[in-house]
């Protein structure tokens, strides 16, 4: 009987090593090589846990917080294009906040973003190198279009509409080098004009003028004059 309790503890330890030398394990070159995992300082919490080949990361790669237990923050999923990912953040209950491409640290290509409490998707983007660049598209938790916005080079241009939750244009405006610049259009709940003006460098400019029932209310030029001081 302690001769098979013997055989059957060495038989155990020594899996226990073998399996502890399979981890954190570097090639005859000094690089990673294989199953690699880390744990927080003074905590049995992994850290991030994935598969290195000679220095070069593969597969799957799971990244967790201090206290998220067995479930995730991030999860890269590397492809054999050099230094390139299919990424995924998590809350720690394991709700999907958001995914992408990754090249190295840069965000590539489309980012969709996901409403706190439903699959629905809330904003759709577009990055190069790290930055925005391309149609940013957010929407209401009924599907519908919130707010279209271009961005190039990270600085919003061109055209940037907002509508309302049936879908009914609300705002019509227009940016330069990420400042409100050209013509502007305010709409009420059902369509109809309410504000048009001009924006010049991030200021309204010009004549602006304010409609009730489909007829001028109200004019106003920007800049205002100074009033004169006594």
């Amino acid at each position: 009987m302690k001769l098979s309790f013997f055989i059957f503890f060495g038989i155990i330890t020594s899996l226990g090593s073998l399996i502890a030398q399979e981890i954190n394990q570097l090639d005859d070159a000094g690089e990673r090589h294989g199953t690699w995992q880390k744990k927080f300082p003074n905590s049995d919490q992994l850290r991030y846990k994935g598969q290195f080949k000679h220095g070069k990361e593969i597969g799957t790669f799971k990244f967790y917080c201090e206290d998220c237990g067995s479930q995730p923050m991030v999860i890269k999923k590397f492809s054999s294009k050099k230094n390139q990912a299919d990424v995924q953040y998590f809350t720690k209950s394991g709700k999907l906040v958001s995914e992408g491409k990754m090249a190295g640290k840069h965000r590539m290509g489309e980012w969709v973003y996901y409403h706190e409490k439903t699959a629905g998707i809330m904003t759709r983007e577009f990055y190069r190198e790290g930055v925005m660049d391309g149609v940013k598209t957010t929407f209401y938790l009924n599907g519908q279009i919130t707010e279209e916005l271009n961005y190039e080079n990270g600085l919003k241009q061109g055209e940037n509409k907002y509508y309302s939750p049936d879908g009914i244009l609300l705002k019509k405006l227009m940016y330069f080098n990420d400042l409100l610049h050209g013509p502007a259009e305010y709409y009420d709940a059902y369509g109809n004009v309410t504000i048009k003006g001009q924006y010049v460098n991030g200021k309204k400019h010009g004549l602006w003028k304010y409609y009730k029932n489909g007829k001028v209310e109200l004019e106003e030029t920007y800049p205002k004059p100074l009033k004169n001081r006594q």
